[in-house]
């Protein structure tokens, strides 16, 4: 029989050094991630060392400057290595794009002072970071929100609840958006919360669907206290910052959704070329090779459209519209490729002693996280159409 195991992907890479990174990620992937990826997250298991690992290597700062530690790569080179981590495990692949997007603040509004002073540790100093805008009553709605940061001489007093927080109570940083002014967006501030900081406490994390692995969980600032110095931006720009910093966190869960895709694939185009019925390969079976062909189809177009985006981003050029069709079109890919997975392996595919029925389950949230689907929409429709009327 041919040799049809799945190859890795055949990237297009601007410069040698790109091409040592992703050959980096996938040799931390094969013997750091895959090896324990299933057990840890049917546990439950957050693998900070991996994170610390990440860090260590260089991989945690890619698309920020080096002078504060980061890695100098442009969008396109940076959300491959989001992809590669992503097939490896999405835990790993969305937890380092949530850390960018917890950095994305401080790296693009914060002062030369205050980039010189946290970024360091942010992008290369092992920690950790997370990103607080939803509440428990303003998700799609988020200009609604209701935690309020309130002026005390030098500081500032934050209290207020944060919902749906990933790496909420294991974050060492916090990028929180908090109401200092009127309401509406004009009145939301950003500001820098160290994870330490006393009164801030994490719920128990939230029993999910998939992405175990992963600490989802409500956050609480009581009375948290912070100097001025930790605000980012000018007061009543938060939301500005909030919404810039999600255009380019769609993007890194778009490039998660097709590692995600691209794992499905791999999985069954592995099994069909093992799995052998009415005597031969169930690859051979047209419907089934039709099926391979539209996943893999669908995951390169994903591929093509956050790319595109990405170097949009990368020449300084208008992206946001582009980065919500890459997000909706990748999620949506995602959700299909893992549902396609499943039942190509059939039965088996159902079970836990192969990973796509955990990939299925993981695909889903991606469809809902950094603005659901549907919001989405309505930003591509803005985009062409101009704003709704009211």
């Amino acid at each position: 029989m041919p040799d049809r195991a799945p190859q890795p992907v055949d990237r297009q890479l601007p410069t040698d050094e790109a091409r040592d990174l992703i050959s980096l990620v996938r040799d931390i992937a094969q013997h750091e991630i895959v090896p324990k990826a299933a057990e840890e997250e049917d546990a439950g298991r957050f693998p900070r060392e991996v994170f610390s690992l990440l860090s260590d290597s260089g991989l945690l700062g890619l698309p920020y400057d080096s002078e504060y530690g980061g890695g100098d790569q442009p969008y396109e080179v940076y959300l491959q290595v989001l992809e590669e981590l992503a097939a490896a495990r999405l835990t790993v692949g969305l937890g380092a794009s949530v850390h960018t997007l917890a950095s994305y603040a401080l790296a693009a509004h914060g002062t030369k002072e205050q980039r010189a002073e946290h970024l360091p540790a942010m992008l290369g100093g092992g920690l950790l970071g997370a990103y607080c805008l939803s509440e428990p009553s303003s998700g799609s709605d988020a200009a609604s929100l209701r935690t309020r940061a309130v002026r005390d001489g030098d500081d500032w007093v934050i209290t207020g609840t944060k919902a749906w927080i990933t790496h909420g109570g294991v974050a060492d940083f916090y990028t929180v958006m908090a109401r200092t002014g009127q309401e509406g967006p004009r009145g939301v501030t950003a500001f820098l919360v160290p994870g330490d900081a006393e009164g801030l406490s994490a719920a128990a994390p939230e029993k999910k669907m998939g992405l175990k692995g992963s600490p989802t969980a409500q956050v609480h600032f009581d009375g948290v206290r912070v100097p001025d110095g930790r605000r980012i931006g000018e007061e009543g720009q938060g939301f500005a910052i909030a919404l810039s910093a999600l255009d380019s966190g769609r993007l890194g869960i778009a490039a998660c959704a097709i590692g995600l895709a691209q794992a499905a694939l791999n999985e069954a185009v592995a099994y069909a070329a093992e799995r052998r019925q009415f005597g031969r390969p169930i690859a051979d079976f047209q419907g089934l090779r039709f099926m391979l062909a539209d996943m893999a189809t669908q995951i390169e177009a994903g591929r093509a459209l956050y790319l595109a985006a990405a170097r949009l981003r990368d020449a300084g050029r208008p992206f946001a519209g582009r980065a919500a069709m890459a997000k909706l079109h990748c999620t949506d890919t995602a959700m299909r490729v893992t549902t396609d997975a499943v039942q190509i392996l059939g039965g088996y595919g159902y079970t836990a002693d192969f990973p796509v029925e955990r990939y299925m389950r993981e695909a889903k949230v991606l469809q809902i996280v950094e603005g659901t689907n549907q919001i989405q929409r309505m930003v591509i429709a803005r985009h062409l159409a101009g704003p709704e009327t009211r």
